[in-house]
């Protein structure tokens, strides 16, 4: 194993393997948990799970053209997916684009058929945008405060544009994604103090003047466990995790997907179906390969002699790996229901094709690692030697 760790692209192939395993296991809970809602909503039982193939097929090309680019490129990808982002983002406000789903938050895009989240692909852009700016600020790292000062401009910039589509999950990812970035590049511990103490005062606040927020906090607290119309997902989602068994009851054969998770079943509450369906052994297999991709992710980020490799690559890993807790943490009742998915495993196109191009620029960084850039400059190698051929004349 040690040896097996020590190869040029162990990291390149932990990521791969990892992600790969949990996109085609998402690609079976989808079609699973996703049947009976799908048929209530356009008698098509395969409705949801079509449209997730087609993001999929659509993403794996381009995620395996991005992880193939070198650093510059990735800088500039990072200026244009940030760029493009507020663009998105700001597009959802103007009328006859923005559409809430009917989930009551104004956080979906509709361009002609297909119906975009912009917040999912901010998450992407954020983070090659923040290494990129480190990355050119490189010789005030030594003066972190003056470095913060314009990623917290735009991080702001994007926090308050998904606040104001009510998209507070999104927006406690984005808070995640700000404070690695900041812990990375080395700022103080009581400025990063201060600002989780005006973010937590800024949740509670928008919790509070929120009624349907607040009808979360309560159901979370067991204060509505008897009221007949607080939503039931939650506890049907520990019914389903706690019918599963070791080895569950077999996939496709969930029973509270055709209950009280509605659309949860293949969204937030997918994790409970999965446990559900594939048992205890499933829910860890699934926590062993987020745990194997956590560590690839923050192994690369420590070997990385480029600071915009190091950045990228932590900041993308923390963003994947607190998303994936949320969600779990929801399905298990130990986090109130805030609506983020489960990276590679929840149905959403746009949350996958993001998931997919975070994956590529992982894979773009390991192959950035010292020892695996230089077995690529050997195989590339230079001018190959020149071999003399001595033939016998009298032959």
């Amino acid at each position: 194993m040690g040896e097996a760790l020590n190869a040029p692209l162990a990291s390149w192939y932990l990521v791969l393997v990892s992600s790969s395993l949990l996109v085609f296991l998402g690609a079976l809970m989808v079609l699973s948990a996703s049947s009976v809602y799908s048929q209530s909503i356009s008698d098509n039982p395969w409705y949801i799970a079509q449209r997730q193939l087609m993001f999929l097929v659509l993403g794996l090309p381009l995620a395996w053209w991005v992880s193939r680019r070198e650093e510059r490129t990735l800088k500039t990808l990072g200026w244009v997916g940030f760029i493009g982002a507020l663009v998105l983002l700001l597009l959802v406000f103007v009328p006859g684009f923005g559409d809430d789903a009917g989930k009551g938050n104004l956080a979906w895009l509709k361009l002609g058929p297909i119906r975009i989240q912009p917040s999912e692909f901010a998450k992407l852009g954020l983070v090659a945008w923040s290494a990129a700016v480190i990355a050119a600020k490189e010789k005030v790292l030594d003066r972190p405060r003056e470095l913060a000062f314009p990623l917290l401009v735009g991080f702001a910039l994007v926090e308050i544009l998904v606040l104001a589509q009510k998209d507070l999950g999104t927006g406690l990812v984005i808070a995640a994604i700000i404070f690695s970035i900041l812990f990375v590049i080395g700022v103080p511990g009581r400025m990063l103090g201060a600002l989780g103490g005006v973010g937590l005062l800024g949740v509670a606040f928008l919790v509070i003047t929120s009624p349907n927020r607040m009808k979360r906090i309560l159901i979370f607290w067991g204060a509505s466990d008897a009221d007949p119309n607080a939503s039931q997902q939650p506890m049907s989602a520990i019914y389903a995790l706690a019918s599963g068994g070791w080895w569950g009851r077999g996939l496709g054969y969930s029973r509270q997907k055709w209950g009280n998770l509605n659309d949860g079943a293949q969204n937030d509450f997918i994790f409970a179906v999965l446990g559900e369906e594939l048992g205890l052994m499933g829910t860890l297999a699934v926590l062993c390969l987020f745990a194997v991709l956590c560590y690839a992710g923050y192994r690369i980020a420590m070997r990385a002699d480029s600071i915009f490799i190091r950045v990228l690559a932590a900041a993308t890993t923390s963003w994947l790996m607190f998303q994936a807790l949320v969600n779990i943490g929801v399905a298990m009742k130990m986090l109130p229901v805030v609506g983020v998915p489960l990276p590679f495993i929840s149905a959403g196109g746009s949350a996958l094709l993001a998931n997919l191009l975070a994956v590529a620029l992982l894979l773009a960084c390991a192959r950035q690692e010292p020892e695996a850039r230089r077995l690529r400059e050997r195989k590339a190698g230079g001018p190959r030697p020149r071999i003399t051929t001595v033939v016998d004349g009298d032959r």
